[in-house]
C-alpha cells in the first residue's frame, strides 16, 4: 500500500512539473497575415470513408517537428474536436485520435472516418508542436462521409 501511495505521489509530481514546464515554454511568434486553410475537401463536401486533406499555408514555411526555423512550422489535424475538448493552445497539442500531428512536414494526409458527419480544422505547430502566438488556425469545416 505504500509503494503504491508513494509511486502515485511521484507520478503526480512529475506531472506536475512536466506541466508547469510546457506552460512556461516560450510561444514562437508567427507573422502578420500568416493564416492556414483545407484545400480539400472543401466545407460542405461529401466524401468515401478515406479520402485525401490537402494542407494550405499562406505567410509562412513548413518545417518538420524539431527544426526551429524563422516563421515556420508544421501541422495538426484537428477531427470532431469542439469548444469544450479544443487543446490549450499554451501547451504543446496533445496526440490522439481527435489530434492527429503531422510533424513530418506533410501537406497532405489520407485519413479514414465512419460515415456521418465529421468537422475538420488545422492548427499551425511550432518545432514543439505548440500553437504560434496568435495561433494560425484555419476555418473549422464539416465532411459528410458516405
Amino acid at each position: 500500500m505504500k509503494t503504491k501511495f508513494l509511486t502515485t505521489a511521484f507520478l503526480s509530481l512529475a506531472v506536475a512539473g512536466v506541466v508547469v514546464a510546457a506552460a512556461t515554454l516560450p510561444k514562437t511568434p508567427s507573422p502578420d497575415g500568416a493564416s492556414c486553410y483545407i484545400i480539400s475537401p472543401k466545407d460542405g463536401e461529401t466524401v468515401s470513408g478515406t479520402f485525401t486533406v490537402l494542407f494550405g499555408l499562406k505567410g509562412m514555411g513548413v518545417a518538420p517537428a524539431g527544426v526551429k526555423l524563422p516563421n515556420t512550422g508544421h501541422h495538426h489535424l484537428l477531427i470532431d474536436v469542439g469548444e469544450s475538448d479544443k487543446p490549450d493552445f499554451n501547451l504543446p497539442l496533445p496526440m490522439s485520435d481527435t489530434v492527429k500531428h503531422f510533424g513530418g512536414g506533410q501537406t497532405e494526409a489520407e485519413i479514414t472516418l465512419p460515415p456521418g458527419k465529421h468537422t475538420l480544422q488545422l492548427v499551425l505547430g511550432d518545432h514543439l508542436h505548440i500553437p504560434h502566438e496568435p495561433p494560425v488556425v484555419s476555418k473549422k469545416i464539416t465532411v459528410t462521409v458516405k
